[in-house]
């Protein structure tokens, strides 16, 4: 234990996302032998991002503005829906430069033991966006977890019958791992080789 604010930065480090004890107490003391120029640019970054960033108001993508710029580039296919759980997800998949239709952020997967069902998702919000029939296509790339793929396997059941195509990425991503760890060959052989629910292959998007 340390005294007054570096123990209280090491506790702050260490509520962070994979960060253990160990991690948290290195990092505090490299923060303590920056110049103090580096921590004070860190600081305003850090409070620009709650003041400035916000979710696109159309897929729950992270954005700048009301709607992020896959939304608003008109040269997308807007025939096809790309459902992923989080932000990182798009990053990931834009990489593979593979897929040049839309996206829906659900804002995580269906979860019960962290007590999130459908309804803590963006799911009303994707409905809301079929609604037109615009959207032709919905890709599932949930990760391949068991909250991903129960994530998937209830929105293909709650999608079927308004007859739209609904394919779920191919293998080759790990079963058990996050898409934003898939490296861009692994995740676009699987964008390219994903198959429709009724088994058929999908093709190219």
């Amino acid at each position: 234990m340390y005294e007054g604010p570096v123990q209280d930065l090491i506790d702050e480090l260490g509520r962070l996302p994979g960060v253990g004890p160990k991690s948290a107490q290195r990092i505090a003391f490299w923060m303590l032998d920056q110049p103090v120029e580096d921590i004070e640019r860190f600081a305003r970054v850090v409070g620009e991002v709650k003041a400035r960033a916000r979710f696109c108001q159309v897929c729950f993508n992270v954005s700048q503005e009301e709607t992020c710029r896959i939304c608003r580039d008109a040269r997308r296919d807007q025939s096809v829906i790309c459902v992923v759980e989080e932000s990182k997800d798009v990053v990931a998949i834009e990489r593979t430069r593979e897929f040049r239709g839309l996206y829906h952020v659900l804002g995580g997967a269906i979860s019960p033991i962290d007590g999130k069902g459908p309804a803590d998702l963006h799911i009303r919000e994707l409905l809301s966006r079929l609604a037109d029939g615009t959207v032709t296509e919905i890709i599932l790339a949930t990760d391949p977890n068991t909250e991903g793929e129960a994530t998937a396997t209830y929105l293909s059941r709650l999608l079927k019958d308004m007859g739209l195509r609904i394919s779920r990425l191919a293998s080759g991503l790990p079963v058990g791992g996050d898409l934003e760890y898939a490296d861009e060959v692994t995740l676009g052989r699987a964008f390219e080789g994903r198959r429709y629910v009724d088994g058929s292959p999908a093709g190219r998007a």
